[in-house]
C-alpha cells in the first residue's frame, strides 16, 4: 500500500506502508473531550454503495485492511439496523488496541426489529448495544434482552441523544459504518468529524444509493483531505472537518 498524501519530504517515491503502519495513519485525536465521530464507507467509482444489496461486492484487500484497522481503533461501532441486517453483522472479532475486548456494536433501531438469532447476539465476544426507545414493542425489547443484548431505551434517536449515551459509557472514539440514513442524520446534526471513504476501482451502475441521505436544508460542510492511500487502484481517502 502506498501513501500518496501527506507526502514524506525525504523519499522521491510515495511511502510504502505495511499493515502495522495503518493504526498511526488513522489514529484518533488524543483526547477530543467529547465523542469523535468517524464514518467509514466504500463506494464504486460511479457512486454505488452496494452490489446486490451488500457492500461486500465492492470490497478489496486494501479496503478490508483499513476496515479492520478502524475497528481496532474504535471504542464502539455505531450502525443502523438496516445495515446490520443487510450486511449480516456479528460482533467485532479483534480487541480494540490497548484493550482486552473488541469494540461493542451499537445498533440504532426505532422498532427494535432485530432477529435475536442474528450473529449480533449469538456470535459476539461482548454484548451488542441496542439503542431504541420505549415506543418499540415491549416483546421485541424483551426478546433482545433474553438473547444477551444491552437494550437501551432512549427518549429519541437523534444524534445528540445517541452520542450522549455513548459518552456516558465512556465510548468516545465512535466508528459509524452506516447506513446512509444514519450517516445523513449525523451530517444534518453537524456531528461528523471524519469520513473515511474507499473508492473501489469498479463501475457498478444499478440502483444502489449514495453514502448519505436524509433531511436537507443544511448548508454543505467543508471537509479537509487528511490522507490518501492507494493499492491496486483502490483509493482510501480520509477527510476531517475543515477548520472554521
Amino acid at each position: 500500500m502506498r501513501r500518496l498524501l501527506p507526502r514524506d519530504p525525504a523519499p522521491a517515491d510515495p511511502a510504502e506502508l505495511a499493515p502495522e503502519d495503518l493504526p498511526e495513519v488513522y489514529a484518533y485525536p488524543p483526547d477530543p473531550g467529547r465523542p469523535w465521530v468517524r464514518v467509514n464507507f466504500v463506494s464504486s467509482l460511479d457512486g454505488a454503495v452496494s452490489v446486490d444489496g451488500r457492500s461486500g461486492g465492492l470490497g478489496t484487500p486494501a479496503d478490508k485492511a483499513v476496515f479492520g484497522t478502524l475497528r481496532r481503533l474504535a471504542d464502539v461501532v455505531l450502525v443502523g439496523a438496516g445495515t446490520a441486517r443487510a450486511e449480516r453483522y456479528r460482533g467485532a472479532r479483534r480487541p480494540t488496541i490497548g484493550r482486552d475486548t473488541p469494540p461493542p456494536i451499537a445498533v440504532v433501531t426505532g422498532s427494535a426489529g432485530l432477529d435475536p438469532s442474528l450473529g449480533l447476539f449469538t456470535d459476539t465476544f461482548v454484548p451488542t448495544i441496542v439503542l431504541t426507545t420505549g415506543e418499540a414493542p415491549a416483546e421485541r425489547r424483551a426478546a433482545l434482552r433474553a438473547a444477551g443484548a444491552d437494550v437501551v431505551e432512549l427518549p429519541d434517536l437523534g444524534p445528540a441523544t445517541l452520542l450522549g449515551e455513548l459518552e456516558r459509557r465512556g465510548l468516545r472514539r465512535v466508528l459509524c459504518e452506516g447506513g446512509p440514513g444514519l450517516h445523513g442524520d449525523l451530517i444534518a446534526a453537524g456531528a461528523v468529524d471524519e469520513l473515511c471513504l474507499t473508492l473501489s476501482p469498479l463501475l457498478a451502475a444499478g440502483d444502489a444509493g449514495r453514502i448519505a441521505h436524509g433531511p436537507g436544508g443544511r448548508a454543505p460542510e467543508g471537509m479537509a483531505l487528511a490522507s490518501v492511500l492507494e493499492e491496486d487502484g483502490t483509493l482510501l481517502l480520509r477527510y476531517v472537518r475543515a477548520a472554521t
